[in-house]
């Protein structure tokens, strides 16, 4: 009885100082920030309601073109991947799913205005340009024409991995799953002021949640990062999410289950060397 005492004294010690110390170490490796906003707030609304996709497709033809190429519609891009990314530090995406990953509202402000949308005023301005200039001439009718062109040309849906290299591959690479950044690392880095990391173990260095809060704004969680606002709609940011999962972490399921089998195991260990140490004391006395 004495011994089962001071394991209890124990018990309630060791929990005190770690209840005591694990949410202070939480609370300074994950400072405590606004929820993920997928509704853009801070963007005032444009009515898209009433796109023309035909004048749409006119607007893109004259204004997106010359550096976007659209694939499915068989339009190349107009430079290939090396030269485009010497010439502006990153490869310009194709628009062809543009509209299936991003905030339509968000997508119709990063037309108007990229530098303030993506929150990189503290990197871009008059002497350092953004590489895609702001199309500020634009109406909001103009803006909803755009949009409701790219949405009109998106396929029914879009897999995991297709969202991935729309949203982020243009400068990360993803080792774990073959997936090379489609911008030149050395241009990238003179792009952005230092390299993009792989993203193979993201996933299991800032979890699931961490993932969630940063690429919806990485500005909340590392001030004055060049990695910009990318605007991803909650559905395209969850498959983001579990592609880099399915890259990452493969094993989570198994460590997870392995994590119960072992704790069951150690309970009914102690169970039995509980019994096996009553009947031996038992005997004694």
């Amino acid at each position: 009885m004495k011994e089962f005492k001071i394991l209890i004294i124990l018990i309630v010690v060791v929990g005190v100082i770690y209840y005591g110390v694990e949410p202070y170490a939480h609370s300074v490796m994950h400072p405590k920030v606004a929820p993920a906003d997928f509704a853009f707030k801070d963007l005032e609304p444009i009515d898209l309601k009433n796109g023309d996709a035909n004048k749409g497709k006119q607007l893109v033809a004259e204004n997106c073109t010359a550096c976007h190429g659209i694939k499915s519609q068989n339009i190349p891009a107009p430079m290939d991947s090396l030269s485009a990314s010497n010439s502006f530090g990153v490869v310009p995406p194709d628009l062809s799913h543009v509209a299936g990953v991003l905030n339509a509202n968000f997508l119709a402000h990063f037309i108007k205005d990229p530098v303030k949308t993506a929150k990189l005023s503290h990197k871009f301005n008059d002497e350092r340009p953004y590489p895609m200039p702001a199309f500020s001439q634009f109406s909001d009718q103009d803006l909803s024409d755009i949009v409701a062109y790219l949405t009109s040309i998106l396929p029914k849906s879009l897999s995991d991995k297709e969202v991935f290299a729309q949203s982020c591959q243009r400068c990360h690479s993803l080792d774990y799953a073959k997936d090379k950044a489609f911008s030149d690392p050395k241009d990238l880095a003179n792009y952005l002021g230092s390299h993009a990391p792989d993203l193979s173990m993201m996933i299991r260095a800032k979890g699931e949640h961490g993932l969630n809060v940063f690429i919806n704004d990485p500005q909340k969680l590392l001030p004055g990062t060049a990695m910009p606002r990318v605007g991803l709609s909650e559905q395209a940011q969850k498959q983001v999410i579990s592609y880099l999962e399915k890259a990452g972490d493969r094993k989570k399921h198994e460590r997870n289950t392995l994590g119960i089998k072992i704790m069951i195991f150690f309970a009914v260990l102690s169970f039995l060397a509980y019994a096996w140490k009553r009947k031996v004391w038992s005997e004694v006395h």
